[in-house]
C-alpha cells in the first residue's frame, strides 16, 4: 500500500517555532487583578516599607493642594492625583525620602448650602452646633469615599492619616498662626468691597460668583455742575455746565456719589444750545452722533486733573456727586468720564 505525502501527518508548526514562554496572563483582566494587587500592597505595608527604606535621605516633599470634600471624584481628580503621584513615586526612586501626606478641604458655602437643602425647615429648630456637626458628618463622607476612590487609582500615601481642615489640630494651628500675624501687627480693621451672599450672610469667593447674562438699555445722564466753573478752565465762567457719562447698568444711578475722569486725558467743554457739556476730546464726534448733537461748538480744553474735586449735582437724589481721578477710565466709548457707584463694584469703592 502507497502512502502519500497528502496523507503524511501534518507538523505542529507552533512547536516549531521558537518563542518565549511564561506564565504572565495576556489577559489583563484588571477589573479582578487590580482589587487583588492593591489589598496584596496593603497587606505588605508597601508604603510604610519604601518609607522605612528611605528614611534618612535628603527630604522631597509634595504639598498637596486639597480636593474639596463635597461629591465622588470625577477625571479631574484623576488626573490631578496621578500626575503627583508620578512626581513622588519619581523622587522615591531617585533615592528621596519622598513622603505624600493626602488631605481635604472640609469648610465652606457647598457644604453648608448642601445641609441647609437637606434640614429644610427643620434647621430653624437647631442649635449652631447641631448644624456644624450635620456638615462635618457630610464632609467626613466624601472623606472617606474619595480616599477610597484614590487608593483604587494605585495613588500611594499616609491614607491613614490625612490632614483635614475640620480637624481640632489643623484649625488649633489657624488659630496660633492668626495669633502670631497679630502679634506682629499685620492684622488691622478696615473697608474692603467683597462680594456678598446675601441668603448666607458671608462673602464670597470669585470661584463661587455666576453672572446671569442681562440686557438692559444703556443711558445718557447729565450732572450739573455746582462748583464754580471756572476753577476748571477760565473759559467756562458763568456757564451752565454738566458732566455727561453713559452707563450700561441704570439701576445703579441712584446709587453714584462720583464721576471718575483721567487725569492725563484732554477734556474739552461742548457747547450744545447754550448749554456746556465735559466730554473727552477723542470722544466728542461719537458723543455727538450718539446724543443727537446737530449743532456743538468746544469753548474750553483742559486736563482731567482740572476735575478732581469739582462738585456735581446728582440728578434724581438730592447729594452731591464728586469729580474723582482714576486710570481705569478709558476712551473705548462713551464719554471718557465713569459713572461711580461704589456699592455695586469693588473697582468703583477702591476709586472712590
Amino acid at each position: 500500500m502507497k502512502t502519500s505525502v497528502m496523507d503524511a501527518p501534518k507538523p505542529d508548526l507552533k512547536k516549531t517555532v521558537n518563542l518565549p514562554r511564561t506564565d504572565f496572563s495576556m489577559k489583563a483582566n484588571l477589573p479582578q487583578r487590580e482589587p487583588k494587587m492593591l489589598e496584596q500592597w496593603h497587606a505588605e505595608n508597601l508604603y510604610g516599607k519604601i518609607r522605612r527604606a528611605r528614611a534618612g535621605r535628603p527630604l522631597y516633599v509634595l504639598h498637596d493642594g486639597p480636593p474639596y470634600a463635597n461629591g465622588n471624584i470625577h477625571l479631574g481628580h484623576a488626573f490631578n492625583k496621578i500626575l503627583k503621584d508620578f512626581v513622588v513615586k519619581i523622587k522615591t526612586m531617585e533615592n528621596f525620602d519622598s513622603p505624600y501626606i493626602p488631605g481635604w478641604d472640609c469648610h465652606g458655602l457647598p457644604i453648608e448650602i448642601k445641609i441647609d437643602n437637606e434640614l429644610g425647615s427643620k434647621k430653624a429648630r437647631m442649635s449652631v452646633a447641631e448644624v456644624r456637626a450635620e456638615c462635618r458628618k457630610y464632609a467626613q463622607k466624601y472623606v472617606d469615599l474619595q480616599s477610597k476612590d484614590f487608593q483604587r487609582l494605585g495613588v500611594f500615601g499616609a491614607w491613614g492619616e490625612p490632614y483635614l481642615t475640620m480637624s481640632s489640630q489643623y484649625e488649633s494651628v489657624i488659630a496660633n498662626t492668626f495669633v502670631d500675624f497679630l502679634d506682629k501687627g499685620y492684622v488691622y480693621k478696615g473697608l474692603k468691597s467683597v462680594n456678598w451672599c446675601i441668603h448666607d450672610r458671608t462673602a464670597l469667593a470669585e470661584a463661587e460668583i455666576e453672572y446671569e447674562n442681562h440686557t438692559s438699555p444703556s443711558i445718557w445722564v447729565r450732572f450739573a455742575l455746582k462748583s464754580d466753573p471756572a476753577l476748571i478752565d477760565p473759559a467756562l465762567a458763568h456757564k451752565q455746565v454738566f458732566g455727561l457719562i453713559w452707563t450700561t447698568t441704570p439701576w445703579t444711578i441712584p446709587a453714584n456719589v462720583a464721576i471718575a475722569y483721567h487725569p492725563d486725558f484732554e477734556y474739552a467743554g461742548v457747547e450744545v444750545n447754550g448749554e456746556v457739556y465735559i466730554v473727552a476730546v477723542e470722544l466728542i464726534d461719537s458723543t455727538a452722533a450718539k446724543c443727537g448733537w446737530t449743532s456743538h461748538s468746544v469753548v474750553a480744553a483742559f486736563k482731567g486733573s482740572q476735575l478732581e474735586g469739582s462738585i456735581f449735582r446728582h440728578p434724581i437724589i438730592e447729594r452731591d456727586s464728586l469729580g474723582i481721578l482714576g486710570d481705569h477710565v478709558t476712551l473705548e466709548q462713551g464719554t471718557g468720564a465713569v459713572h461711580t457707584a461704589p456699592g455695586h463694584g469693588a473697582e468703583d469703592f477702591e476709586v472712590a
